[in-house]
């Protein structure tokens, strides 16, 4: 009973570990994605004008509608060069409640269009060893565009360039970090000379509203044209990791405590033996191999219950403890959080539940059989 219970308390461990990194992955991105992000399905930009943008704030649950510019360009600042992803974004964009998660440093406004400003993730500013104290000096931004004539040897025909200020850093999440940098979006549209056109539009949808909901409104509005991705499906291939680390783990574990079951069969199998006499006494006096059978099967099913009952509430207070205290800490040096997140998902609880039970009930079977097989004219 006390092994089934340590195997479960793992598994309740570990499974509420995974939905607390899920959680924090979701939360992070939260605060730089978007609720609902419009991108079109084919080419890479499409053309943005006031009528679109009227019959899209008509879609009943859309509050906020933001216009973004992205696209990767080379970045100078006082000789330190560096690529990075430029995302401009109209002025609302601080309407969706961004950087409430992580650390952010600075003036969290973009300035203005004669002094256009820019905010920098942790990494893109290290690797340009941005100072924000420094008034004098200027991020230069350069964009390849296609020369007038091929012919042309004019270097200054090969690229759009322009200058901001670095007005603050931002730190979410390393890969954010490392590769993401935001500017106003009238000035990066001049650099490349989109006009009306926009790679993509993020929605912020209204509280009183379900985010499903919202978008199922807005792409039946929209049509095919355009792909309207939630949270998760922004980075759906990160979420998919997640999950299935989680189920290989969650396989993993269950292996392992299909292995720990072998004492249960080999403890009822010594018990089937040691009570070959009294067994031989109650199937003299009538016992059928049935009732036999169901001793043994009960026996393995008090253990089974117990132990996963027993582990359910180890691993519940576990769980507990480390999410009040932060009992095992990550071991880095973290700038969002120090101890492993966690979660308790109770559909987990029922699935563990479930495998504990299966694999325990299975490994009494195989014994209640052999017990059944006593010959009482052989043992007494």
């Amino acid at each position: 009973m006390v092994g089934v219970a340590i195997s479960t308390m793992a598994l309740v461990a570990v499974m509420s570990v995974f939905n607390g990194l899920e959680d924090l992955i979701r939360g992070l991105f939260s605060s730089f994605d978007s609720e609902l992000q419009v991108t079109p399905t084919s080419g890479k930009s499409f053309v943005v004008t006031e009528e679109w943008l009227h019959a899209l704030r008509q879609v009943e649950g859309v509050k906020v509608i933001t216009e973004v510019i992205e696209d990767n360009a080379l970045l100078e600042y006082r000789g330190n060069q560096h690529v990075a992803r430029v995302k401009a974004v109209s002025e609302n964009y601080f309407e969706h409640d961004r950087f409430s998660k992580g650390y952010f440093w600075g003036d969290t406004t973009l300035g203005d269009s004669l002094r256009p400003g820019a905010l920098l993730g942790r990494g893109v500013a290290f690797a340009l060893s941005a100072n924000l104290d420094d008034i004098n000096s200027v991020l230069n931004i350069y964009y390849p565009k296609a020369p007038k004539s091929a012919a042309s040897l004019d270097p200054n025909q090969l690229y759009a360039s322009g200058q901001v200020e670095p007005r603050g850093f931002f730190s979410i999440e390393q890969g954010v970090d490392n590769e993401y940098v935001l500017v106003r979006l009238d000035f990066f549209k001049e650099l490349l000379g989109y006009g009306q056109k926009r790679t993509a539009v993020e929605l912020k949808v209204d509280p009183e509203y379900s985010i499903s909901t919202v978008q199922k409104s807005v792409q039946a509005h929209l049509g095919t044209d355009f792909a309207v991705k939630n949270a998760d499906e922004q980075h759906a291939t990160l979420i998919r990791t997640v999950k299935l680390e989680k189920l290989f783990v969650f396989l993993t574990l269950t292996f392992i405590l299909a292995l720990a079951s072998f004492n249960i069969f080999f403890s009822l199998s010594m018990l089937a033996i040691e009570k070959k006499k009294d067994l031989a006494v109650l199937k003299a006096m009538g016992a059928k191999n049935s009732l036999i059978r169901g001793i043994f099967l009960k026996q393995g099913a008090l253990i089974a219950f117990s132990g996963a009952l027993l582990g359910l509430v180890l691993g519940l207070l576990l769980v507990g403890a480390q999410e009040k205290f932060g009992l095992i800490t990550l071991g880095i040096a973290s700038g969002v959080v120090d101890a492993y997140p966690v979660r308790v998902h109770w559909p987990d609880l029922a699935w563990i539940s479930l495998a504990v039970v299966s694999i325990t009930l299975a490994a009494s079977w195989r014994p209640a059989w052999i017990a059944a097989q006593v010959d009482p004219l052989k043992e007494l």
